[in-house]
């Protein structure tokens, strides 16, 4: 009983290790990037701010999020002029809006929204590129300050955007 099991495994290897190799050009990772094995590099310039309200950190904090993901989660290196990935971002809006009011007609909760509009270049596989907005928010009490909890609220926002922006240029979801 215990042969089989081994034998059905080693089978099972060699039908992945198989497949692997006839698909050649894939690089599939564990993170749940698909990158293909010609791509060796990327770059992330630095993000732009253009929204009407301006956070002074936000645009570094957004740049630095992205190029630690892509260094955690890939093995692309990071290059500061052209690179087989080049990815720029640039803030469009940074809005607060009251999400529900009270009887009272007083804002209960309000919504910090930030959309960040990508350019994605692929060099190898241009069919690959888009131009493309993302957005994410964080809700808080309107019983505290916006300058209370932003930084909070930023992080969590921050961190939502780059996940959306990964997944978008290399985990192809």
């Amino acid at each position: 009983m215990r042969t089989r099991i081994i034998r059905i495994f080693c089978i099972s290897m060699a039908m992945i290790v198989a497949m692997m190799t006839i698909s050649g050009c894939w690089i599939y990772s564990f993170s749940g990037t698909s990158i293909k094995a010609d791509v060796k590099t990327i770059n992330i310039e630095p993000t732009i701010n253009k929204a009407i309200k301006i956070n002074p950190v936000l645009a570094n904090l957004l740049t630095e999020a992205l190029i630690d993901k892509y260094k955690k989660l890939t093995s692309l290196e990071q290059v500061s002029s052209v690179g087989d990935l080049n990815v720029s971002v640039t803030i469009e809006s940074y809005d607060v809006k009251a999400t529900s009011i009270t009887a009272n007609e007083v804002a209960a909760q309000n919504r910090l929204t930030i959309t960040a509009k990508v350019k994605f270049v692929n060099e190898k596989y241009p069919e690959e590129n888009f131009e493309k907005s993302f957005a994410a928010y964080e809700d808080y009490s309107s019983e505290r300050s916006l300058d209370e909890v932003e930084a909070t609220l930023c992080d969590t926002i921050i961190e939502k955007l780059v996940e959306d922006i990964f997944n978008a240029t290399v985990a192809n979801w």
